[in-house]
């Protein structure tokens, strides 16, 4: 698919759906004498006259125009032609925020728009189908994106809405969007626009609360780098929920014990009672937490220890009564993160 046709050739396909939507082309045939051939006359008809009785394809032939190619009506195959209406060329218009005039008057931005709706093989719609997923070049060089919605053929965001027309030449498919290639909705400044920054980790969430001025979790951002595993949560493809102490927390933690922050980061359970704080059951938000409440054995990432949730007085309580603080107390809920949800706790969690 990276041959190269001219303009003569993108013309002749494109004047092929008009000539397949058109009612007045005919053909004579004359039979010859015995041993002799017999020959079909076309019909004299211009791509203009079949544009104006096809009724839909006007903004295309006047682009044809526009690039001086109204006589050039023949060319090689195969091909596969993607048609816009007149409605979708006018939606184009509308949403580029451009005047048909100043569109036809660029030569180079309308070849490069043609070129990107022809693909330089012969491939009608089961065939297409078949391509659901994937992206196929065009005569542009640049792709596109095949998918199949509610058993309707898609091209980038057009639907075709009338398939398999058949040309001397190749396949037409009238579609109901004009296809934008990218350079081309950059040059006119219409370009995709950015993607959604994606919201930060649970890590990045917690160094970042770390080093602000009003500074939390600095103790847990300590233990998670000391024990290795500020990249365990660091994974936006994970779907994680986190228990996460705050430092009154673990200063109450440091005062029952009778250690310093020193000592704690120090043990060599530092990592079990970390993962003890993740459970990688899923995104568990506190209206989930409340509804599946009381349960008795939440999976953690410590994969010797479980968590025991319950509802009580209205809040959510983690491991009630247990030693050595009494359980812990969800103090703010939904932290929501990329990779997961943060309830913010007031007492560290011991397995």
């Amino acid at each position: 698919m990276r041959n190269r046709i001219s303009l003569l050739a993108l013309v002749a396909a494109f004047a092929m759906i008009i000539a397949a939507c058109s009612s007045s082309s005919d053909s004579t045939t004359t039979t010859m004498p015995e041993d002799t051939t017999t020959t079909t006359a076309a019909a004299t008809t211009s791509v203009l006259d079949l544009a104006v009785e096809a009724g839909q394809f006007s903004t295309l032939i006047a682009a044809i125009e526009a690039a001086g190619l109204e006589e050039t009506l023949s060319g090689e195959g195969p091909f596969t032609v993607l048609a816009p209406t007149d409605a979708a060329f006018e939606a184009a218009f509308e949403a580029l925020g451009i005047e048909a005039a100043d569109l036809l008057a660029d030569t180079e931005t309308l070849t490069a728009i043609l070129t990107y709706h022809v693909i330089g093989q012969e491939a009608d719609s089961q065939l297409v189908a078949t391509l659901d997923g994937q992206s196929v070049e065009t005569l542009n060089g640049e792709s596109v994106d095949i998918s199949v919605v509610d058993g309707s053929i898609m091209v980038n965001d057009a639907t075709v809405v009338s398939a398999d027309l058949m040309a001397d030449n190749g396949i037409v498919h009238v579609i109901n969007g004009v296809l934008i290639p990218a350079a081309v909705a950059e040059a006119l400044g219409q370009a995709a626009p950015p993607e959604e920054p994606m919201d930060p980790t649970i890590a990045e969430i917690v160094a970042e609360l770390a080093s602000a001025d009003d500074a939390e979790f600095t103790i847990l951002l300590a233990a998670l780098e000391t024990a290795g595993l500020v990249e365990a949560l660091n994974n936006p493809a994970d779907e994680l929920t986190v228990f996460a102490p705050t430092d009154a927390a673990f200063a109450s933690l440091l005062e029952a014990l009778g250690v310093t922050a020193e000592e704690l980061l120090a043990r060599d359970d530092l990592a079990d009672i970390l993962l003890y704080h993740v459970s990688g059951e899923g995104v568990f938000d506190a209206a989930t937490v409340v509804d599946a409440a009381p349960i008795e054995a939440l999976p953690t990432l410590n994969a010797d220890a479980t968590l025991a949730i319950s509802i009580v007085d209205g809040q959510v309580v983690i491991n009630d009564g247990a030693a050595p603080l009494g359980g812990s107390t969800v103090v703010t809920p939904d932290v929501f993160a990329s990779n997961g949800v943060i309830h913010v706790i007031d007492t560290v969690l011991l397995p």
